[in-house]
C-alpha cells in the first residue's frame, strides 16, 4: 500500500538524508519530552514546583528552541511555503508590534515564540518521525488515558480546596472552571480545564484506528481506554469535548463508506458501546450524578446560545467570520503581537483579561491588524486542506491513520488558541503527527 504524502509540507523521509543515528535518536527523544511536557506541564506549575509556576508556563520553549537550532546547524531544518509565509509574518509582526502597538518587547517575543518556534516545530516533528513514531505515542496516549480518567473522576467529586484540584502555583481556590449542579470541570493534570478537553479529544483519535487494528496494542488497555473515554465525557462537563467525539465519528463512518468491507465491524461496534454505555453510565450512582451535571451544563448553555444549532454556528464559526467582519475596529497593523495573550495582558494591565479577543482569529487580526492576521489565517487554511486531500487519498486505498488524525487536527490547526500554551502544544503535535503518518519508516524496522 503507497502512502499518499503531502510533498508540499514534508521533504524527504529523515532516514533517506545523511544524519547520524545518534542525532536522530536525540531529535525524537527531545519530541518525546515536548509531548510529555504538554500533558504533565501543568503538574509541575500545579503540584511540583507551584513556585516556578509563572517560568514552567513555556518550559518546552527551550525544547523546541534547541531542536530547531540542531536542524538547522545539520542543514536539515524544514522548509516549505507554509513555514516561510508564517515566518515572514512573525518577523513583520515583531517590528509592527514594536513601532505600531504597544510597544513592550517582552510581550512583543512572548507572541512571536508561537510562530516563531512552536509552528515550525510541527514540520519538523513531520520530518523526523515516522508511521512507527506516530503509532508509539499513540500508544502511550491510549495508556495515559486510564489513570487520567480516574484522576479526573476524583478531581469532579474533591472540594475545590483538596490538593488534586490546586490551581497553578498551589492556588488554593483550585483549577477547576464553572460546570453545573455545583460541580466544577476538572482539569486532570493541566493547568486548565481545556487541557483534558484537549487531550481525550487526541485519545479519541487513536482509540478508533487501533480499534481497526487491534494487533498493534493491548486489547485490555483498549478495552479500558475506551470505556474510559465514554466516562470521561460527562466528568470532564465539556460540549467541546462531546463535539470533538462526535466529529471524529463522522470521519470513521466517512473512511468505512469508502471502505465498505468495516460496514459490519462497525455495525457491532456501535451496538457494544450502546449497550456499555448504557449499564455504565445509567445504572451507576458515581456516574448519573456526572451525567446530571454535564446535561444541565448543555441544557443551560444552548439555551443562552439558541440551542445545538446556535452552538455550533455560534461557537465555531460565528467568531471566525465575525474577527473578519469587524475588522474596521482594528488598527491597520493592530495592537501589537501578544496582546491577546493571558501573559501578554498580565504584563500590559497587571491582570488577565481579553485585550484583543477571545476567539482566535479575532485574536490574530486584532493584534496584527487584517493584512497580517488574514495572512496567519489563510496559511492555516492551507495546511488544513492540504493534510484533508492527503489524507482522504489514503482513506480510499485503506489506510485509516492520517484521516484519524486529522479528525481531531482538522478544528484544532485551523481555529484552536494557540495563545493558550496547552492549546499550542496539541496543535504542534497533532499537525506533527499527521504529517508524519505518511513516512514509511526505515526499511527493517516495525511497530
Amino acid at each position: 500500500m503507497a502512502l499518499q504524502k503531502p510533498e508540499a509540507m514534508v521533504s524527504k523521509n529523515i532516514y533517506s538524508q545523511s544524519i547520524g543515528y545518534d542525532a536522530t535518536l536525540l531529535i525524537k527523544k527531545c519530541i518525546w519530552l515536548y509531548f510529555l511536557l504538554i500533558i504533565f506541564e501543568g503538574a509541575l506549575r500545579k503540584w511540583a514546583f507551584p513556585g516556578l509556576a509563572t517560568p514552567l508556563l513555556v518550559v518546552r520553549d527551550p525544547i523546541a528552541i534547541f531542536l530547531l537550532y540542531l536542524t538547522w546547524k545539520k542543514n536539515l531544518f524544514p522548509s516549505n511555503g507554509y513555514l516561510s509565509a508564517m515566518l515572514l509574518i512573525g518577523v513583520l509582526s515583531i517590528y509592527t508590534a514594536i513601532f505600531f502597538g504597544h510597544g513592550n518587547l517582552f510581550v512583543t517575543l512572548f507572541g512571536a515564540r508561537i510562530m516563531l518556534i512552536h509552528f515550525p516545530l510541527m514540520f519538523l516533528i513531520g520530518k523526523f518521525f515516522d508511521r512507527d513514531d506516530v503509532l508509539k505515542m499513540g500508544r502511550a496516549t491510549v495508556y495515559l488515558a486510564i489513570p487520567m480518567v480516574i484522576l479526573i473522576g476524583l478531581q469532579f467529586y474533591s472540594p475545590q480546596s483538596a490538593f488534586l484540584n490546586r490551581g497553578v502555583g498551589g492556588d488554593l481556590e483550585g483549577a477547576g472552571f464553572d460546570g453545573a449542579l455545583g460541580f466544577f470541570r476538572p482539569p486532570g493534570t493541566f493547568s486548565f480545564t481545556n487541557g483534558n478537553t484537549l487531550f481525550f479529544s487526541f485519545v479519541t483519535t487513536f482509540i478508533f484506528y487501533f480499534w481497526f487494528n487491534s494487533e498493534k496494542i493491548s486489547k485490555i488497555a483498549l478495552i479500558l481506554a475506551s470505556i474510559g473515554l465514554l466516562i470521561a465525557i460527562p466528568f470532564s462537563i465539556s460540549r467541546s469535548l462531546l463535539f470533538q467525539v462526535l466529529v471524529s465519528t463522522l470521519f470513521v463512518f466517512v473512511a468505512v463508506f469508502r471502505n465498505p468491507r468495516y460496514f459490519s465491524f462497525v455495525l457491532i461496534a456501535v451496538i457494544g458501546v450502546t449497550s456499555v454505555a448504557g449499564l455504565l453510565l445509567l445504572n451507576t450512582d458515581y456516574l448519573s450524578t456526572a451525567i446530571d451535571a454535564f446535561s444541565t451544563r448543555f441544557e443551560n448553555a444552548s439555551q443562552v446560545e439558541g440551542g445545538l444549532e446556535g452552538t455550533l454556528i455560534g461557537r465555531f464559526l460565528g467568531g471566525l467570520i465575525g474577527s473578519i467582519i469587524n475588522f474596521n475596529e482594528v488598527p491597520f497593523w493592530g495592537f501589537g503581537l501578544g496582546m491577546g495573550t493571558n501573559a501578554g495582558s498580565v504584563l500590559l494591565t497587571g491582570s488577565r483579561n481579553f485585550l484583543v479577543a477571545e476567539n482566535e482569529w479575532g485574536r490574530l487580526i486584532g493584534e496584527m491588524g487584517l493584512f497580517l492576521g488574514l495572512g496567519v489565517i489563510l496559511i492555516r487554511i492551507g495546511i488544513v486542506v492540504k493534510l484533508t486531500f492527503a489524507s482522504f487519498k489514503n482513506v480510499v486505498q485503506g489506510d485509516f491513520l492520517p484521516w484519524f488524525l486529522l479528525s481531531f487536527g482538522l478544528l484544532t490547526i485551523l481555529q484552536s488558541q494557540w495563545a493558550q500554551p496547552t492549546a499550542l502544544g496539541f496543535s504542534t503535535i497533532i499537525g506533527g503527527l499527521i504529517i508524519a503518518a505518511f513516512n514509511e519508516p526505515p526499511s527493517g524496522e516495525n511497530i
